[in-house]
């Protein structure tokens, strides 16, 4: 067992009987307890994310959403899309806040998507837990306290300066030292004895309701009692000799396997991996799938042409557009948000591969009262156009940044890949997938190269290409004599996301590690 503890110091894990990443090392551990003790995937992860959602408060929570990809050795695979709902009532807006209660006008799903997945866990493969042992130690972790992680550290010092205005926020989350959060304990511990629907039609979820509605959101009791976790299937890419997996709309599951689409023209594994033109291709493969983004919504209430954004001849046509020696103006405003990976696989290989989110960092800085549950402002991911597919209206799910993948090989998962980070999320894990898949580098040495990150960021409001510095100035030069507006990121930066990557090999060996910028890491069985 090898375990990675902390930021800067990554190993990679190997194991043959199951494996779980988290970016939290505690978590991870929580999830491998789960694995040891006879649990499948799906369980380990339901007690990781629990424990996660104490840790890492700023990234995620009880008060945000979370996208679940499962797949078997059979090849069956199936989505869990926990994704809230707006509100029934929408005030009426000139613009959308980013923070504060009218940001959190959506409701939280992650909750319910525990249930939703074990129910599938006990139905298919053959699971024995039950939601209260699963909570245990997040019940645990928040009672009694843990090491502020430096992911927090970071997230709190960069918005230090608007925390104070943010209701109920100050005094439960920290800077540093020890983190406590014996309301979020209690609120845990609810749902640990009465099930999940505790948290949207019972006790607890009258007291979140009425929190919300106090601080001044449109959420309302009966919004939270109608927030159900949606079952579909996945999305599917052919890629060199795999199938790519991706969940549906109104995820940006689709922009993912349109990338990797356009990216299929080219023979990628011929070319230098620290090349200008490696980058440059990537690069363009983006901005080609980006141009179809906006089209994508919530389904229930737009009709999204999912076939048409992955239709080959179309990818093929957007590959033949790229011109190797010139780039393309960057087409899209930037997004941002924040979301932390978990992924586990167990002895029978089932695989689970989820995200869950907050949105931004820290969310709508938004409190519920005193139940220690900080709320999402996935409200503020709609827009007020209304010729615009992801006009906000009553009970519509936003557009969704959210896309964890499973790969297939001859019908039994190989991969499984996602990372935090809204726009970047597609941009990191065609990097990934093709070191991965092209150039057949392990887990630890992929999440190791340097990124890439179009658009704006915090420190940089310009439409550029960002760059690890780590890629060093001959690449960036040369990508720059392409056209490109390249600006300099630092190396490993938090900028450039937390993925994690678990490798199923052929010979029954497992293979994994998570991101060398997070907190986390990869304990094998």
């Amino acid at each position: 067992m090898k375990t990675i503890p902390r930021q800067g110091l990554s190993d990679s894990a190997t194991s043959s009987e199951g494996m779980v990443v988290t970016p939290h090392w505690l978590a991870t551990e929580i999830g491998a307890k789960v694995l040891k003790q006879g649990g499948n995937a799906l369980e380990a992860l339901v007690a990781a994310s629990a424990a996660l959602s104490v840790l890492y408060p700023h990234f995620c929570g009880l008060g945000g959403d979370a996208v679940w990809l499962v797949a078997d050795r059979t090849g069956s695979a199936t989505v869990f899309l926990g994704i809230g709902q707006a509100a029934r009532f929408i005030p009426d807006l000139s613009v959308i806040p980013l923070r504060g209660p009218l940001s959190a006008m959506t409701t939280a799903c992650l909750v319910d998507s525990w249930g939703q997945v074990l129910d599938y866990s006990h139905s298919h493969w053959q699971g024995r837990f039950s939601i209260a042992g699963l909570l245990d130690d997040a019940v645990a972790l928040a009672q009694n306290g843990f090491d502020v992680s430096p992911s927090q550290e970071f997230w709190y010092r960069f918005r230090e300066s608007e925390v104070t205005q943010w209701p109920g926020f100050q005094g439960i989350f920290f800077r540093n030292g020890i983190q406590r959060q014996p309301a979020l304990a209690s609120s845990l511990r609810a749902i640990a004895d009465h099930g999940v629907r505790e948290f949207y039609e019972g006790e607890l979820g009258a007291r979140i309701a009425s929190s919300l509605r106090a601080a001044g959101s449109p959420l309302t009791a009966a919004d939270l009692a109608s927030t159900r976790t949606l079952r579909e299937q996945p999305l599917m890419q052919r890629y060199r000799d795999v199938t790519l997996l991706a969940p549906p709309p109104p995820t940006q599951g689709a922009t993912t396997l349109a990338i990797m689409g356009v990216l299929s023209s080219f023979d990628l594994g011929r070319l230098d991996p620290a090349s200008a033109e490696f980058y440059h291709l990537l690069v363009e493969a983006v901005k080609q799938a980006f141009l179809d983004r906006p089209s994508i919504a919530d389904p229930a209430f737009t009709d999204v042409n999912v076939a048409r954004l992955l239709d080959g001849r179309r990818l093929a046509a957007k590959a033949r557009s790229i011109e190797l020696d010139r780039a393309l103006p960057w087409p899209q405003p930037f997004q941002t948000a924040d979301t932390a990976f978990l992924a586990a696989t167990d002895s029978a290989g089932r695989s689970v591969a989820m995200l869950q989110s907050l949105y931004f960092d820290w969310g709508s800085g938004v409190v519920a009262g005193d139940t220690g549950i900080l709320w999402q402002n996935r409200g503020a991911a709609f827009s007020l156009d209304p010729a615009s597919p992801n006009c906000i209206r009553a009970g519509k799910r936003p557009f969704y940044t959210l896309n964890p993948g499973i790969a297939l090989k001859d019908g039994h998962p190989c991969l499984l890949y996602g990372t935090q980070g809204a726009d970047g999320q597609p941009q990191t894990l065609a990097l990934l997938l093709s070191l991965l898949i092209d150039h057949g580098l392990d887990p630890l040495a992929a999440l190791s190269r340097p990124r890439f990150l179009l658009g704006r960021t915090f420190s940089d409001s310009r439409d550029s290409l960002k760059i690890e510095a780590h890629a060093g100035g001959s690449l960036i030069a040369e990508l720059a004599d392409r056209g490109h507006q390249v600006g300099l990121i630092e190396p490993f930066s938090q900028l450039g996301g937390h993925a994690g990557i678990i490798h199923l090999r052929p010979d029954g060996t497992i293979i994994a590690a998570h991101d060398p910028r997070s907190d986390g890491g990869a304990i094998g069985l």
